[in-house]
Formats: C-alpha cells, structure tokens, sequence
C-alpha cells in the first residue's frame, strides 16, 4: 500500500504567506484612505460694489471673465486630475464663479452654507477625505473656514478688489497643516468711454 503524502506542512507555510499579503493590502488601503486632504478656497469674483450683497447680485463683465481665468488656472491643478468636487453657497455671484470650472470638468456644484462652518468642514472630511475641493464663498466666512482646519490663523484681510486671492489648505493624515496664498490671472483692464468724443481709458483693479 503506497504511502499518502502529508500536506499538512505546505498548508501551513502558506498561511504566513497570505496573512502577510493581506496585512499589505490592509495598511496599503488605510493609508490610500487617510491620503492628504485639499481645500482650495476662492472669494466669488467682481461685483458691482455700488450694489448691496444682500441683494444677491449677478457677477460683472469683468467677474464673469475673471471666473474662466480661475477656472484656466484650477484645470490642471494636479498632475494626475483636477478638482475633485465643487462647492459653492446660495449667492449667485459664488455659483457663477465656480460655474465655468464645473463646465469644464463635467461636475455639478454642491450648494451648501459655509457660515456653518464646523458642520461644512466634517461634510468635507467626511465626503471629500482625501480628495482636492474647491469651496468658493465670500471674503468675510473664508478665514473661519481655514481656521476650522488649524491652518494659517489670522489670514490677511481681502481689500474690496481682492478678487483674485485664492488658498489652499493641505491636511495631511499626520504632520502639520500648510495654508499657502496664490493669485490668479487678473482680467485685461476695463474700458470706459466718455460722451461727446472724449478718448477712453482704461483702469485695472489695484494690486
């Protein structure tokens, strides 16, 4: 009667094997999970500062031109892929600045309230984690949004024409949060012209 080979041994030595592959892939999963989280926040573009916010007032010739410049310079944010997800408030003017980038990337814009800003910020980590999102809003709810992320505190103030003012606040999974300050292309100057024959000229928002 011929002898039955023992299997038991090679069973054995393959289960370190797989219990190792596995806790590769469990830790190569939790850290693709905890990857660095990026917020670009961007102030809504020109408005006519003769008309009250509260009004929710349309972007100027001159927003509307500046929402593609930003949107030229969010395209190719990353190397890899763009924005991952737009955000933008109820005010039309934050809507239409955001509106030509989500065009571009065949994305919706997320309607949310920024003034919450705790509850915006654990939907962000919670929907977003990992991910680059664009949060556009007004000057005033920006800093407190940046702070809620411990990055740069207190942010220099926006001046009236500070429309092309953008940060980018990188959390990573462990190390310090980075808050870095960019500036966009401005719009080519405003041309107004005078009745009766006077030459036009022409103006550019201060530095």
């Amino acid at each position: 009667m011929a002898a039955v080979r023992p299997r038991r041994k090679s069973r054995v030595r393959i289960l370190p094997i797989v219990g190792y592959i596995l806790l590769v892939l469990g830790i190569a999963w939790f850290f693709q999970q905890q990857a660095t989280t990026t917020i670009i926040f961007a102030r809504h573009a020109d408005v006519d500062p003769a008309v009250p916010l509260t009004s929710d007032p349309l972007l100027t010739e001159r927003g509307r031109q500046r929402a593609e410049l930003l949107a030229d310079f969010l395209t190719d944010v990353d190397v890899v892929s763009s924005v991952d997800a737009i955000y933008a408030t109820t005010a039309r003017r934050t809507q239409q600045t955001a509106a030509p980038l989500a065009a571009r990337l065949g994305q919706r814009l997320n309607i949310d309230d920024p003034y919450r800003v705790d509850r915006l910020i654990r939907r962000l980590f919670r929907d977003r984690r990992g991910k680059i999102t664009l949060v556009v809003a007004d000057a005033d709810v920006i800093p407190a949004l940046i702070a809620e992320l411990h990055g740069k505190n207190p942010l220099p103030p926006f001046a009236p024409n500070d429309y092309g003012d953008l940060y980018v606040v990188t959390v990573p999974y462990y190390g310090k949060v980075k808050t870095l300050r960019f500036r966009y292309a401005e719009p080519p100057p405003e041309e107004s012209s005078a009745s009766d024959g006077v030459a036009k000229t022409s103006f550019s928002a201060p530095p």
